[in-house]
C-alpha cells in the first residue's frame, strides 16, 4: 500500500477546526521532544490529552492509558480531533486499529514515525492521515 499526505491546505483546515488533541507518547519531562510540541500547540489554544500509560499527567491534564479510555471519559462533549503520535514505528499499526475502532477523525504521525501500510489502511478507513511531519511546525505556517 502506498501513502501521500494530503495537501497542505487540507492540512490548514484541520489545524483550524481541531480543538482537541489527544498525544499518544506524551511525556511528562519538559526535557522530551512530545512535551515541547504539546506544550506549543497547547499555547496555540488547543487542549492536549496525553495518552500513555507510564503518566499520571502532562501539561496539567490527566493521563490515560489508551485511546479508548480518554474517549470514554471524555464523552461527546470534548471529542477528539486529531490523534498525535509520538511512538517507534512498530506501535503505528495497533495505534491505527485504535483510530480505526474508535472512529476518531484524524492521524498526525511525528517526524520519523513512518509506517506506510498503517498509514494507508487508516485513510482508506476514512482517517484524515499525516505521517512523517511535525505538527508545530506546520501549525506555525498558518
Amino acid at each position: 500500500m502506498s501513502f501521500t499526505n494530503p495537501p497542505r491546505e487540507e492540512i490548514e483546515h484541520l489545524l483550524r477546526r481541531a480543538r482537541v488533541i489527544a498525544v499518544v507518547g506524551l511525556s511528562d519531562s519538559p526535557f522530551r521532544t512530545s512535551h515541547g510540541v504539546a506544550a506549543a500547540m497547547q499555547r496555540h489554544g488547543y487542549r492536549m490529552v496525553p495518552i500513555n500509560p507510564s503518566v499520571r499527567s502532562a501539561l496539567g491534564e490527566p493521563a490515560f492509558s489508551s485511546l479508548a479510555s480518554a474517549t470514554s471519559a471524555l464523552g461527546t462533549g470534548a471529542p477528539i480531533d486529531i490523534v498525535n503520535v509520538f511512538r517507534r514505528p512498530e506501535h503505528v499499526a495497533g495505534i491505527v486499529d485504535e483510530c480505526i475502532e474508535l472512529r476518531l477523525p484524524a492521524l498526525w504521525l511525528q517526524e520519523g514515525v513512518v509506517d506506510a501500510a498503517a498509514a494507508a489502511r487508516a485513510q482508506a478507513a476514512g482517517i484524515f492521515v499525516v505521517m512523517n511531519r511535525c505538527i508545530i511546525k506546520d501549525r506555525a505556517r498558518i
